[in-house]
């Protein structure tokens, strides 16, 4: 892997100016031609959790995100980047530049007081182990303050797993994957640093507490008046279940989904089409869900409420982006901290067609498993098939938004860009504006390389791919690897029950004409890659995780 070097002193200026523009240097810098290097940026990368590819306005959802949309508008959006299908995979991939086995975290991390996860087994330790270097840990290294504030879901039963321990400075949050957002409550509450709190305030929401500590932690940075950039990661836990936002935003959205799904999948593909988000031969997959009209009046009440308490979910978390955007203009940070957004994977069909939990707790403080189900993540989706856990385009595809007013000049502002990615390549473009070197040993600890490519070049322009290797997943057995246009996927449906689909993405990103039989030698060629990944990384057979995970629950009772 290449990274370029951008920081010069001005001997090299003219050069350094000619080789990025994604920096800036004052003025006053320049006239006296001082030899003080590039100013780096400050970065923050924002993530949501459990939110489909087209729920936001910005790539055709009818939830009103007017803070995300200006980011957009204002800077770049990519309609073709990759998460992994399940929270904390993409976490531990996210936060090392790794595949998710490469950190122990080929599966889940444990839960509370839990060592369900831990397979013993090296891709399957249920927390995230020490043969990588987190990006606080390496932003950390070239200078930066690191902060996180919201969902961490790498690992907390040692103290040794936790944030700060990782690279972070300040943390606050909570540790494991989901709480109740007004009343989270140990095993699932709220750690500061590294010190577990109990939350009285009887108007406490996550989001918001989330953004106010965000603030705090830019406010903090400022005030040592170090000249240091800081790093901030801000993983909100919305619009993961539980379903619960403050009233004045579900009241936002309580006639908006009485039409049911199908209604909104069509008019989300309609307006998708003529934003350009997808092409015009791009269809709508079939719809995955029972018709609308084929439930009671009573149900379809529900069911809209489920709706508009999840999109009340997402508009709240818009307004807190918005408020921390608004932070950064008043302290004068805004023009040179790069800010990136996306999703951890595609919308949740968990607790079935209709959603889980009792709808005497929707609208209450009370409950825990409450969620809004297959049928309304389909439309979340649209026009993908599947979603959270699967690899076809509905459980990997996520928006995501990239705006720098310093680094993003020109006619590239608001440009869509159609190229491919996937979660490392967030660590080789935070590495690649910061000038961080990346190890190949921290702490004692062997480190393996980058697996992702730096997005500067996208973002400066380049119309060329930054991927001509193989990108792979892995996920309970669910399997794709994607080169160039072809994507290789499998659904994981039982030992011996499986069938290798190959489609070509720039035709058919919907993934609904399956070439497998027609081109038999392009499978063979990528089941083989798919293969030499996998033993590489020390990828287990699912039926085997699946007996290690049930013989744990006998052994326990």
């Amino acid at each position: 892997m290449h990274i370029k070097n951008r920081f010069f002193s001005s001997s090299l200026l003219a050069f350094a100016i000619t080789l990025s523009s994604c920096k800036t240097l004052s003025k006053e810098t320049i006239a006296k031609g001082e030899d003080t290097p590039v100013q780096k940026p400050n970065i923050i990368l924002i993530m949501s959790d459990d939110m489909g590819y087209s729920d936001i306005g910005a790539y055709g959802g009818e939830v009103e995100t007017p803070n995300l949309d200006k980011l957009a508008a204002e800077g770049v959006k990519f309609t073709q980047f990759y998460n992994t299908a399940r929270c904390c995979p993409t976490r531990a991939s996210l936060m090392t530049g790794l595949y998710p086995h490469q950190t122990g975290i080929g599966h889940m991390t444990n839960p509370p007081n839990s060592d369900q996860h831990d397979m013993e087994l090296p891709a399957y330790r249920g927390y995230l182990n020490k043969n990588n270097v987190t990006l606080a840990e390496l932003l950390r290294q070239a200078g930066y303050h690191t902060y996180m504030s919201g969902k961490w879901h790498l690992g907390m039963e040692k103290e040794d797993q936790w944030p700060l321990q990782r690279g972070f400075e300040h943390f606050y949050g909570i540790l494991p994957g989901a709480s109740n957002y007004f009343r989270p409550e140990a095993p699932r509450g709220i750690t500061v640093d590294n010190e577990q709190v109990v939350i009285t305030d009887e108007d406490y929401y996550t989001t918001d507490a989330f953004t106010d500590n965000a603030i705090k932690f830019i406010d903090g940075s400022q005030s040592q008046q170090d000249d240091k950039p800081f790093f901030l990661y801000l993983a909100y836990t919305a619009p993961h279940w539980p379903l619960q936002a403050p009233k004045e935003n579900i009241d936002k959205y309580r006639k908006m989904y009485d039409e049911g799904w199908q209604a909104i999948r069509e008019e989300r593909y309609a307006r998708m089409q003529k934003m350009g988000i997808i092409d015009e031969q791009t269809v709508l997959s079939d719809q995955d869900s029972k018709a609308w009209d084929s439930l009671s009046g009573e149900k379809k009440k529900e069911m809209s409420l489920r709706r508009a308490i999840y999109s009340a979910q997402i508009d709240r978390m818009d307004e807190n982006i918005g408020r921390l955007v608004e932070h950064l203009k008043q302290k004068g940070l805004y023009e040179n901290t790069l800010l990136v957004f996306l999703d951890d994977n595609g919308a949740c069909a968990e607790g079935g067609m209709l959603g889980g939990g009792p709808a005497k707790q929707l609208e209450t403080k009370e409950g825990y498993f409450l969620s809004y189900g297959q049928a309304w993540a389909n439309a979340s989706n649209t026009p993908f098939r599947k979603y959270k856990h699967w690899l076809h385009e509905g459980g990997i595809a996520t928006p995501l938004i990239v705006h720098w007013p310093a680094g993003i000049k020109g006619d590239n502002n608001g440009k869509t860009i159609r190229q491919y990615g996937f979660l490392p390549d967030i660590m080789a473009t935070f590495a690649d504006v910061s000038g961080a070197q990346y190890p190949a040993q921290y702490n004692g600890n062997a480190i393996p390389p980058m697996e992702g490519e730096s997005l500067l070049p996208l973002l400066e322009g380049s119309v060329g791919q930054i991927h001509d290797k193989p990108i792979f997943w892995e996920h309970e057995g669910n399997k794709a690897v994607r080169l160039g246009n072809y994507k290789l996927v499998m659904e994981w449906k039982g030992k011996n029950k499986n069938h290798w689909e190959l489609y070509d993405i720039s035709s058919d990103r919907s993934e609904e004409n399956d070439l497998s039989a027609q081109n038999p030698d392009k499978v063979n060629e990528m089941v083989a890659m798919w293969e030499s990944w996998a033993k590489d990384k020390q990828v287990e057979p699912w039926d085997k995780i699946q007996g290690i995970m049930n013989a744990k629950r006998k052994e326990k009772g």
